[in-house]
């Protein structure tokens, strides 16, 4: 065997498997992850820190120099990445200049609530809380235009806003909302991360490579605009500072000892209306319980997504699943789930069912995420549905679906 050849097999020999191995979940490793303190020098332009966590008076810079914008940016990034995970914008929304685009915002927010209310059939969805616990609107961002365009432009043009996402996404980027009005005596959310691994349930995220679990968390940029002043009784979102470095975090956060120790080391900090903030999703994070007796805490949640979490291809699979549904289900018949059937599925139908519209796909029994595609064909195959039920089905889907 010639030198490269025993290189090889060196290399061979120490592939190691392309998943984190379960066993290998070290809570002492987030412990000690965890334990670092922010150096104030690194971040010259924060006002000051809290916390663990920097922030920013945006009323000292300029948003149109564009060489601090550019240094700003880069500490957001480093924030993001390998900082603490998360910063505080402060006044992002509540300057004279914004002071009436607010105003207007929440009433808008106010009327599409009511009316919500007035017409709901079924009770909103919510990833966290009990029916009725909070205020939930899917798709702010598209009702707030339908409802008042004034407001909803001049909200949406604010270059903060810009900037802070081109810090973390670049350009191209997909701005998503939604509002959440917390009521008094509302319960804490449990920790957790955020889209994309972060709604999976365990036993499925488990299933994505190393590099995936790793670059989720580039794809998403999370965020929250304070509607109302949020005092520390009131409940706003804890941080566990750090915590989004943990490489293994997304199939570590729902265990239990790691919960436990989110919830005797999270921070959390007071917020004023108009104050934004901005986090890795990966960050170990959960909205605290609102304590007070009458007061009710409001954010408008931002969920920015990169414009590479779109395919090159737009694919209408309903005709194909329509030509090919009674030779999908011979071969279930004579296989069952076999590779070869679960190799179709994958193909043919969506296993990803975002985005959507949360008003009429309500997430799953026991699920934080509606069925996909591909967990009703699986359904479908096991009821022996015929091409007309499936086909309806997908239809209902596509068009419950649209905003």
């Amino acid at each position: 065997m010639g030198s490269r050849e025993k290189d090889n097999a060196k290399l061979d020999e120490v592939v190691s498997s392309r998943f984190f191995p379960e066993h290998s979940i070290s809570l002492a490793e987030l412990e000690t992850i965890c334990s670092r303190k922010v150096s104030t020098l690194t971040y010259p332009l924060a006002s000051t820190f809290q916390e663990n966590v920097p922030i920013y008076e945006l009323a000292s810079f300029s948003d149109c120099d564009q060489s601090i914008v550019s240094m700003l940016k880069d500490e957001w990034y480093h924030i993001l990445s390998s900082g603490p995970g998360v910063f505080v914008v402060k006044a992002m929304y509540n300057t004279k200049a914004y002071e009436e685009v607010l105003k207007s915002t929440n009433l808008s927010f106010e009327k599409i609530l009511e009316r919500e209310k007035r017409h709901a059939k079924d009770s909103k969805g919510d990833h966290f809380a009990a029916d009725g616990s909070n205020d939930r609107i899917w798709n702010s961002f598209s009702k707030h235009a339908f409802e008042d365009s004034n407001s909803f432009f001049e909200y949406y043009s604010n270059p903060w806003l810009a900037h802070v996402c081109d810090a973390w996404l670049g350009p191209g980027y997909q701005v998503t909302a939604q509002v959440n009005n917390v009521k008094p005596g509302s319960q804490p959310q449990e920790c957790h991360r955020d889209y994309h691994l972060g709604i999976q349930s365990r036993s499925k995220c488990v299933r994505y490579p190393r590099g995936l679990q790793i670059a989720s968390q580039y794809l998403t940029l999370q965020g929250a605009i304070a509607h109302t002043n949020m005092p520390l009784e009131s409940g706003p979102t804890r941080f566990l500072p750090f915590s989004q470095t943990f490489e293994r975090g997304y199939i570590a956060f729902q265990l239990e000892e790691f919960r436990n120790f989110f919830l005797h080391n999270y921070v959390a900090l007071p917020l004023e209306l108009g104050d934004g903030v901005f986090f890795n999703p990966a960050l170990f994070h959960g909205a605290g319980a609102n304590t007070t007796e009458t007061f009710l805490r409001s954010a408008n949640l931002l969920q920015i997504s990169s414009a590479f979490g779109k395919p090159m291809e737009t694919i209408d699979s309903l005709p194909i699943v329509e030509r090919c549904w009674v030779l999908l289900k011979e071969r279930y018949a004579k296989e069952g789930l076999s590779s070869r059937v679960s190799a179709f599925i994958s193909a043919i139908f969506n296993g990803y069912p975002y985005p959507t519209n949360l008003d009429k796909r309500l997430p799953a029994p026991n699920s934080m995420m509606p069925e996909s595609e591909q967990d009703i064909a699986v359904r479908a195959l096991h009821d022996n549905w015929s091409t007309e039920k499936i086909m309806e089905c997908l239809r209902q889907i596509k068009s419950d679906s649209k905003a």
